[in-house]
Order: structure tokens, then C-alpha cells, then sequence
């Protein structure tokens, strides 16, 4: 659980302290100006980029929005007894969601939180499933991931105006940050989670 929290509070301490000391990229410039946001072209000079592009924000609104989320999610990973296997699978969908963007041509620069909660809520989902109380609510929230993901058609329109954020979102963060996330919790389960957890007998 300490785990879990730790590395979603990375993810929000991180963004306010970016924001705190950096200030917010103004809307409708080129995230690019900013050196801790990621750029397609130039990721491989500046590996960093794959993490630090999490913590910059375009504006206020969409900062207190993914704080509420990785907040939420953390309280719920938490709740719901994410380890260090579901801490370990999210820190590793961190940089290979923004890494995932080159799968998109268009998408030439990158900053927001946006796809690693994502990735965070896709990690919990995987550890719900493997647990046989809690596999109902897994299905639930793989469901309206799936309905979010399939309204956005992040494979189609990967980034698009959001006139309800008065920004452009990088839709196809959402989605890369869904199957990576995924994935990551898959294999990690795979290869370390060992025999899923039985639900008790009941009592004579």
C-alpha cells in the first residue's frame, strides 16, 4: 500500500512542484518551449522527458483535475490494497506510456498527467481482477475506460480540442496509457504476482 501511494504521490508532487517552480506552458503554445516536457524528435537527447512530461501542465484547470484523479486513484488503490507489484507495474507504465506517443506521427510533443492515470487506473483494474470479490467492480471500471476510450477514438483523432478544458488533449495518451498500463500490470503479475488470491471458505 505504501508503495502505491508513494509513487501516485511522485505523480502529484511532482506536477505541483513543476508548477510551483516552472509555471504553467500558456494555452495554445508549443509544450515543446518547455525542457521537461517530451518532444518526438528530440527524446532520445533528453530520456528525462519520458518522466518529467507528466508534470507540466497547460492550465490551472487541467492541473486541479489530474490532482483530483491521481488523488482519487491513490485513496482507491489504497483502499482496495494495491502493493508493490501494482507500484512497481505503474512506475514502469510511467515513461513507456509517453514513450508509446511515437506510435502517433502527429503527436509531436507531449506534457500532462493525462495518460499515466490512465496507466494507474488500468494497474488497479488488473489487481482487481485477480481478486474473485472484487473481479465485478474490475469489470466495471474496464467498462467505462472502454466507453471513455471509445468516444475519444484516440487511434483516430490523437489529439483533438476539448472545449470543456479550453485546451488540445492528446487523446492518444489516453489510450497508450490504457493498454500500456495494462500490459505492465499483466506481465508483472505474470512473471512475479504467483497463484491469485482465493476468496475464504464459507463456515460450516
Amino acid at each position: 500500500m505504501r508503495s502505491w501511494l508513494a509513487i501516485c504521490g511522485a505523480l502529484g508532487l511532482g506536477a505541483v512542484a513543476t508548477a510551483a517552480t516552472r509555471g504553467l506552458v500558456p494555452p495554445f503554445h508549443d509544450v515543446a518551449v518547455e525542457p521537461m516536457a517530451w518532444q518526438a524528435g528530440t527524446w532520445i537527447r533528453q530520456p528525462w522527458t519520458l518522466w518529467t512530461a507528466a508534470w507540466v501542465h497547460t492550465s490551472a484547470g487541467a492541473l486541479a483535475g489530474n490532482l483530483l484523479a491521481v488523488a482519487a486513484l491513490a485513496v482507491a488503490g489504497a483502499a482496495l490494497g494495491a502493493g508493490a507489484l501494482a507500484a512497481l507495474a505503474l512506475a514502469l507504465a510511467w515513461p513507456l506510456t509517453t514513450l508509446a506517443l511515437l506510435v502517433w506521427p502527429q503527436v509531436t510533443s507531449y506534457a500532462g498527467l493525462d495518460g499515466t492515470i490512465h496507466a494507474a487506473a488500468a494497474v488497479l483494474g488488473v489487481h482487481l481482477m485477480r481478486r474473485t470479490t472484487l473481479q465485478a467492480l474490475a469489470t466495471i471500471l474496464f467498462g467505462g475506460m472502454a466507453l471513455k476510450l471509445l468516444a475519444e477514438r484516440g487511434w483516430a483523432q490523437p489529439v483533438a480540442f476539448d472545449p470543456g478544458w479550453g485546451v488540445n488533449l492528446v487523446y492518444a495518451s489516453h489510450l497508450a496509457g490504457a493498454v500500456v498500463g495494462a500490459w505492465c500490470a499483466v506481465v508483472l503479475d505474470f512473471l512475479l504476482g504467483g497463484p491469485a488470491p482465493s476468496a475464504p471458505a464459507p463456515s460450516p
